[in-house]
């Protein structure tokens, strides 16, 4: 019998370490086992817990939603070629920018600390208590809040945030680069009551996972990204073994996220089979409601937002390739190599 119910304690615990985890100056969470293998901080009892709680949703013979980057309908931009030809002409600063806005927007994702979450069980009329739905104010957001963005109460340890840093000072060196502008989100943007059936506080969270979750699903294709750029031998080839190290420094990130990507899918997966109490004293089923809001949030994460960064980085680019000698037939060669472009 699998156990479902954890206490906040559980859910909080992690794995003793053999080794910690510190690189190029950072002291970071997580550590290695006695084998040298990453282990992400408080994920004892967070992984058993997730699986679990989808293991009971299937059972029940309620899917898990897709969270893959097949959602995704746009490629990474530049794309891996773009990226190698901007490297190949000196140009590390859009590389070096990306790295620095996501290890800021990881450091905001402590916030998720701060998050008073409501019990669910409020507004939903099916037993939560044995779900994930039923234990994200028992942990699991502050779990995920301090992954991003590190202890509120200890600063001892860095987390994400710094291990993007770590990851960009690997390739360039600390300061290589002026720090770029910081946006000021990269969620989608309030759009107004979309589910004025439930109280307004507990919209507001369920959007509040979907966004999270798309950008989870977006820095997947980020970490394929960056580790493919990072270990091809043609790039950085006077940092070979920093450019190693930035892609295993990625690839633990990446370990850390797929909790993150996990307990999200599931809640929301498990909120679809739910029958959610309305502010009018009625009902109503949980896909009735999630479906369409799901669908929309997909296509501004795939779509919207990824032709705006498109258009945004696009125009970077372009005035960097324009400032060097013979710019004009650079930017050419770049755009040439565009998948966007040739698809179309």
């Amino acid at each position: 019998m699998q156990k479902l119910n954890y206490s906040r304690d559980e859910l909080m615990a992690s794995h003793a370490y053999a080794q910690p985890h510190e690189e190029v100056g950072y002291k970071l969470h997580g550590g290695f086992d006695a084998a040298g293998t990453y282990i992400s901080p408080r994920t004892l009892n967070r992984w058993p817990a997730v699986k679990a709680w989808q293991d009971q949703l299937t059972g029940r013979g309620f899917p898990l939603i897709d969270v893959t980057v097949q959602l995704l309908k746009r490629s990474n931009y530049p794309n891996i070629a773009q990226q190698k030809f901007l490297l190949a002409n000196g140009l590390g600063e859009t590389l070096w920018d990306s790295l620095t806005i996501t290890g800021v927007i990881e450091a905001r994702g402590r916030a998720l600390c701060e998050f008073e979450a409501p019990d669910f069980q409020q507004i939903i009329a099916d037993d939560v208590s044995n779900t994930c739905t039923g234990h994200l104010h028992k942990g699991l957001l502050y779990a995920h809040g301090m992954d991003e963005g590190g202890d509120p109460k200890d600063p001892t340890y860095g987390a994400h945030d710094q291990m993007w840093f770590a990851t960009r000072d690997l390739l360039f060196g600390k300061d290589r680069y002026a720090l770029p502008e910081i946006p000021e989100s990269i969620g989608r943007p309030d759009a107004g009551r979309l589910m004025p059936q439930l109280p307004a506080g507990f919209e507001q969270l369920i959007l509040l996972l979907m966004n999270v979750l798309m950008i989870e699903v977006r820095a997947e294709a980020f970490f394929s990204f960056c580790c493919t750029v990072m270990r091809d031998p043609d790039n950085f080839a006077d940092r070979r073994m920093n450019a190693e190290q930035a892609a295993r420094m990625v690839e633990r990130i990446r370990t850390d996220e797929a909790i993150h990507v996990a307990y999200l899918q599931t809640a929301i997966s498990e909120m679809r089979s739910f029958r959610f109490k309305t502010v009018d004293g009625g009902t109503i089923e949980g896909a009735k409601m999630i479906d369409p809001i799901w669908e929309g949030m997909v296509h501004w994460h795939a779509v919207t937002q990824a032709d705006f960064s498109r258009a945004q980085t696009h125009e970077t680019v372009s005035k960097l390739l324009l400032a060097l000698p013979n710019g004009a037939a650079l930017l050419a060669q770049f755009e040439a190599l565009d998948d966007l472009a040739k698809a179309a």
